[in-house]
């Protein structure tokens, strides 16, 4: 007897049919969308992290009379970056007596300097609320 031999059925072994390029074409869409929106959040976070090119301590605050009050602030940024710090004074009940911005654009990476402020009333706390880079020292 000799063996005959038939086609195999179309479809079945060898070829994909169209619903399986499809899914495959998805899976490659979905696959680089999703590498793009990982690029994205690593991009926003490192330029949030690296934007920070100023920031401030304060060392030391004293009340120097009933209009004024110091506050004595170490300021660390890169050496021709400029920004400010915002600096305010509270009185006994935790109202605002003064609020000020001081600008630091000398060319060094690090800043130790007393800045005043000129109070409303008699201030019982000074405060380093926070600092911005922004412009250049040059």
């Amino acid at each position: 007897m000799t063996a005959v031999r038939e086609a195999t059925p179309e479809g079945r072994y060898g070829s994909r049919s169209k619903d399986e390029r499809a899914d495959r074409k998805l899976r490659v869409i979905g696959a680089v969308l999703g590498a793009a929106l990982v690029g994205v959040i690593v991009w926003i976070g490192v330029d949030y992290v690296g934007g920070t090119v100023i920031s401030a301590e304060l060392i030391k605050s004293k009340v120097v009379s009933d209009e004024r009050a110091e506050a004595h602030l170490e300021v660390h940024k890169d050496k021709d970056a400029g920004g400010f710090c915002t600096v305010r004074a509270l009185d006994a009940e935790g109202g605002e007596v003064a609020r000020k911005d001081f600008r630091f654009d000398q060319h060094v990476g690090r800043v130790d300097e007393v800045v005043a402020l000129r109070t409303t009333s008699r201030a019982s706390a000074v405060e380093l609320l926070g600092c911005t880079g922004g412009g250049s020292a040059g």
